[in-house]
């Protein structure tokens, strides 16, 4: 039996995000017995910055966090930036923080969790362009390879998917956190 079967992860992505972003937790999490759900605002399947191609399995609009046991954000820049305007998105994600379940963030993903606010107070890091968003948001942003804050798992760029990938299973294999709250 694999660590985390049963486990219910949901990605939340759109075009452009970050291939290895999302492939190597994917595999990570699959690896451990975790049953995915890709979640996009786009419909059929969508396109990361180099090409690959993943399916949609539902909008964020037609889920809820509570069907989940944990959520996880592939960074790059377009991605980012699309789902952080997209409110149904930004409503999905503040969710797992008031369920108290375990969300990891790579890259540009935490910028969507700046929309959810849900970076007050909280320490984390990300691809380095976003440290003074973060910090103006009230987070106590780091340069470091990963950072983990009562199930928040953050790290900086595709090099840290190893030390991400290991925590986020972790995080996600220790269930919800009473301190991941908004």
């Amino acid at each position: 039996m694999a660590e985390l079967d049963g486990v219910k992860v949901a990605f939340l992505a759109t075009n452009g995000f970050e291939d290895a972003e999302l492939t190597s937790p994917w595999q990570a999490l699959s690896e451990a017995g975790a049953a995915l759900t890709l979640v996009s605002p786009e419909q059929g399947s969508i396109t990361g910055e180099h090409g690959h191609t993943q399916r949609v399995d539902a909008a964020p609009a037609d889920v809820q966090a509570a069907e989940f046991d944990a959520l996880v954000l592939p960074g790059g820049v377009v991605n980012a930036d699309h789902l952080r305007i997209d409110q149904p998105s930004v409503a999905f994600t503040r969710a797992f923080f008031e369920q108290h379940k375990p969300v990891g963030a790579i890259c540009h993903a935490p910028w969507i969790l700046i929309e959810a606010g849900v970076v007050d107070g909280r320490r984390l890091t990300s691809y380095a362009s976003l440290k003074t968003d973060l910090r103006n948001a009230g987070a106590d942003w780091v340069d470091e390879e990963v950072v983990v804050d009562q199930g928040l798992v953050t790290s900086r760029t595709p090099d840290d998917l190893p030390a991400f990938d290991a925590k986020v299973v972790e995080e996600i294999g220790e269930g919800r956190h009473a301190g991941q709250t908004v």
